[in-house]
């Protein structure tokens, strides 16, 4: 803790100045971003098709979740799409999660008095320390080139959830997509999806390190630190696990209308054409309520989802973090 009990966490490392290689750190980025999206993606992937039922026929929550505990086997029902859900935020994580460090690494390198950081206080975060411009812009580039690569993923993905298609591998959805709509019909809805995840990334990335370092400062005033102010292990997940879920919930209401016009073009793209057909034929049938449809279902997955990733990712970042310094000093006095 500094001298005016301002939280300092336990300094991190560049890339470049440890004796583990830089592709060495890039593999374990990918390796954590992947563990902490599937282990979101299995555990809620209920919360996420019910989202996607409820934006799909307007119908409320409690009739929907009914419908699908009364069938033959409720638990398949809610786990459907299970598969590629998990390819989808597994896989798009272990890229947004690298991706987004490297970006970060090079603007904090690279020392741009508009992006770096003004002030020598760090978060608990294994990211660099930058300005909320920086925030901003690293969180949406990441997440839409990612969100690009896993597209026909989503699509699919989607379509499983819903009861509109009757998909039994992603193979096969893969080879009726391709002959009905062609090549792209595995892009469906991207424009609405870039459109959501762009100020939603950057929005979540700003809010993220905002709320960690006031957390932070309120956790380092705590009775439970350890001795040079910092808090405990527990502490650390605590504040990056309440972090994630604010800052998820928050960008979560803001973009909502671009992910209920996003799952109208990957279910019915026929009918819906472009995002902003969609939103005039939604709004005309179906009034201002239908763009914020399954706001409640997808800001509560969003923020356990989100919570859930960043905490894994975060965790296992500062432990390989701490593991490669030790790594390096061991290394310089031989």
């Amino acid at each position: 803790m500094s001298n005016n009990g301002t939280y300092v966490a336990p300094q991190v490392k560049t890339q470049v100045k440890t004796g583990t290689s830089n592709s060495s750190k890039t593999i374990f980025h990918f390796s954590a971003g992947l563990c902490s999206g599937l282990t979101s993606s299995i555990l809620l992937q209920p919360a996420d098709l019910l989202k996607t039922r409820v934006q799909q026929s307007q119908q409320s929550l409690l009739p929907t979740l009914k419908g699908i505990l009364s069938s033959p086997n409720p638990v398949r029902g809610l786990w459907r799409g299970t598969l590629p859900s998990a390819l989808r935020t597994g896989v798009g994580s272990a890229l947004y999660f690298t991706s987004l460090n490297s970006l970060r690494q090079a603007i904090a390198q690279a020392n741009t008095p508009l992006l770096a950081s003004k002030t020598v206080t760090q978060s608990s975060s294994a990211l660099p320390k930058l300005s909320n411009t920086a925030n901003l812009a690293t969180g949406a580039v990441a997440r839409v080139a990612a969100g690009f690569v896993m597209m026909p993923v989503t699509v699919i993905k989607v379509r499983y959830e819903s009861d509109l298609y009757a998909y039994r591998s992603i193979l096969g959805a893969s080879r009726d997509i391709l002959r009905t709509e062609g090549f792209r019909g595995l892009f469906a809805g991207f424009g609405a999806t870039a459109a959501r995840d762009a100020p939603y990334a950057g929005l979540y990335v700003l809010i993220y390190e905002q709320l960690k370092r006031q957390l932070g400062s309120m956790a380092a005033r705590g009775p439970n630190n350890n001795s040079d102010g910092t808090p405990q292990a527990a502490s650390s997940s605590g504040i990056h696990f309440a972090s994630g879920a604010l800052a998820a919930g928050m960008a979560t209401a803001i973009t909502n209308p671009f992910d209920a016009v996003k799952t109208r073009l990957q279910l019915m793209p026929a009918k819906y054409g472009n995002m902003l057909r969609a939103v005039r034929l939604m709004v005309k049938d179906e009034g201002m309520r239908s763009l914020f449809g399954g706001l409640g279902l997808r800001m509560t997955r969003k923020a356990l989802s989100s919570a859930l990733a960043w905490t894994v990712y975060e965790e296992l970042i500062l432990r390989a973090e701490k593991r490669w310094e030790t790594n390096h000093q061991v290394a310089l006095s031989t």
